[in-house]
């Protein structure tokens, strides 16, 4: 059975349609879902999973708790080491949901920086992702660094700017793109 990890922007309090209608898809499936225990998207995910009665809910959280459990679901505790309500002490649970992975789908508002480190490390494990950009009512899917780059293109600078300091952006790209382009020559 195909594990599908869901999550996106905690700014996003509403899911549109069109992310609705894939989610009835990854039901009507049977699909495993994955996803976090944040506010936003992951707690929208979690409502309307339940609202639909779905058992396949797999919560991942770090520390003893989740902070959102709608559904009472299992639950996978992350173990890290990291301070408790850093950056990096909530990234953990995200790299164990991306490794337990299939796929992802996304919910992104073009900014936030967890969402796109979610895409980049899925990426980095060879596994595609579809992303829905909120304001532009679009999903874009992403198995290449150059799919990944055209979805970039609908941030503003400023949150490009902000995105490359938060999760250094730039650097991260380029090393995918070094990664997928030595792939690609020794398949010559």
């Amino acid at each position: 059975m195909y594990k599908i990890f869901i999550s996106g922007s905690m700014r996003i309090k509403n899911l549109d349609k069109k992310v609705i209608n894939r989610i009835d898809n990854i039901i009507e499936s049977k699909y495993q879902v994955i996803v976090g225990d944040a506010n936003g998207v992951d707690s929208s995910i979690q409502s309307y999973l339940q609202s639909k009665t779905v058992d396949s809910v797999t919560i991942y959280c770090t520390g003893s708790q989740p902070r959102n459990n709608h559904g009472k679901w299992l639950v996978k505790r992350v173990e890290t080491d990291k301070k408790p309500g850093t950056r990096a002490y909530f990234t953990a649970k995200d790299i164990s949901m991306a490794e337990d992975c299939d796929y992802g789908l996304m919910i992104w508002d073009s900014k936030s920086t967890g969402t796109l480190s979610n895409v980049l490390e899925l990426l980095d494990q060879n596994k595609p992702s579809l992303i829905f950009v909120n304001k532009q009512k679009k999903f874009y899917k992403i198995v290449t660094i150059l799919e990944f780059e055209q979805l970039i293109t609908v941030m503003s600078e400023s949150a490009f700017i902000k995105a490359d300091k938060k999760i250094n952006l730039t650097n991260k790209i380029h090393k995918l793109k070094n990664i997928q382009l030595n792939l690609f020559e020794t398949n010559h």
